[in-house]
């Protein structure tokens, strides 16, 4: 293992400030509902935005600023309101934002980047951002307690804060990686209603980093799932200051593979503290599926599984119904043969092999019981038509999670 896991978030990197606070963008008295991200130095700067067809105003405003700009020194956040489907006055919000962030930090408006994330539909409090763009300035601080309340500010139906951090060995150089992210529900592949935030003192170029962040991305939050739905404010950003004084990443070398695989960490675990918090979740599911001819192959055959309703529905039940794992498998557009498939399920209650070549085992029922009930819930389906897999997470689907997106607006 290159990368050495480390207590902390979005300001463990030197030279990161944060902060999060309650503006009122939220209704009620207590939550936090805004959070800025600052780097004393200017940060190279990587991004990854949703597929849909259908993109909020900051995602299509900072899709342009990544791609224009080299750089970045600060992220401004809201939760509770999405600025999606908000025409040309959510455009103008954004910009607005940007040039109040700018103002407050004395940086150019084009060093800021914008999120949002909550209610699509709804025009975005205006004045309540331009107020908390400058309260949130007042509250940066480097200490872990900004990067705290920066990842409590950002969630929406989440049940808890999602941080991680790391130190790797660059060069000679001890160089950190922190992040935070939100998400519970409108998750699927592709990303999902789902925002990160990702800080380090590494030095690497802006080409690197974006190959980096987009390599990474498809291995890791593109294959999480809660709920089948992509949302219209998916963002990753990645922001690097160099304030590690690393020698710089400019190609594929070592360093290069290191920072990957250590970013690649910090993404995985944030997807899998995603699929976990899945809204109205009890469990983690997670699925590999294995001895596939290709990758894609692989990834198909495990997001099919775990974006299977009945499969979900089946692992909140504790019911080891094998039938709706194989009947998913089938439907994947992936080629392979009935009787060559073994499907195996494990927890930290045991593991249990349910299906040897395409026919169930004498398998006891109240283990199978058992190895469902605990969290996480591991299945690994073989198809033993080559060397090739892929895992894929997302969680049980239960009557908690039509509560509360029966009630999301309320």
């Amino acid at each position: 293992m290159k990368w050495k896991e480390i207590e902390g978030g979005v300001t463990t990197p030197k030279g990161f400030l944060a902060a999060g606070l309650r503006a009122g963008v939220k209704p009620g008295k207590t939550n936090k509902d805004m959070a800025m991200i600052f780097s004393s130095q200017p940060a190279v700067t990587a991004g990854v935005f949703t597929r849909n067809v259908v993109k909020a105003a900051p995602v299509l405003v900072d899709q342009k600023t990544v791609s224009e700009y080299e750089t970045a020194k600060a992220v401004v956040i809201n939760s509770g309101n999405a600025n999606a489907c908000t025409g040309a006055k959510g455009i103008e919000d954004v910009y607005a934002t940007m040039e109040e962030t700018a103002k407050v930090l004395s940086i150019q408006k084009e060093d800021v980047l914008v999120c949002s994330t909550g209610v699509i539909g709804q025009p975005l409090p205006i004045d309540v951002i331009i107020k908390g763009c400058g309260m949130l300035k007042e509250a940066l601080t480097e200490e872990k307690s900004g990067g705290e309340d920066a990842a409590e500010a950002i969630l929406t139906t989440d049940t808890h804060k999602k941080q991680v951090a790391v130190k790797i060995d660059l060069g000679g150089k001890t160089v950190t990686i922190g992040a935070m992210c939100k998400g519970s529900g409108m998750i699927h592949p592709n990303m999902g209603t789902m925002l990160g935030f990702v800080t380090t003192d590494a030095a690497i170029s802006k080409e690197m980093l974006q190959k980096a962040l987009s390599e990474v991305v498809e291995d890791t939050f593109n294959m999480v799932s809660v709920d089948g739905d992509t949302s219209t404010n998916d963002t990753v950003l990645v922001l690097a200051n160099g304030m590690a004084d690393n020698p710089m990443i400019t190609e594929e070398n070592g360093d290069y593979e290191t920072f990957k695989e250590s970013l690649s960490f910090i993404c995985e675990s944030l997807a899998k503290m995603i699929a976990g918090d899945g809204e109205g979740c009890t469990r983690l599911f997670e699925v590999t599926a294995l001895g596939a001819a290709t990758k894609e192959d692989a990834k198909t055959l495990a997001k099919s599984v775990v974006t299977s309703s009945l499969t979900k529905a089946a692992v909140f039940g504790k019911d080891a119904n094998w039938g709706r794992i194989i009947c998913a498998m089938g439907y994947s557009g992936v080629e392979f043969d009935p009787e060559s498939v073994d499907i195996v399920l494990e927890s930290e209650a045991g593991r249990i092999e349910l299906v040897k070549d395409g026919i169930a085992t004498d398998y006891s029922e109240e283990l199978a019981t058992e190895i469902l009930s605990a969290n996480p819930v591991k299945a690994y389906v073989n198809v033993n038509m080559g060397m090739c897999y892929a895992t894929a997470w997302g969680c049980d689907l239960t009557y908690e999670y039509v509560s509360i997106n029966a009630d999301y607006r309320s």
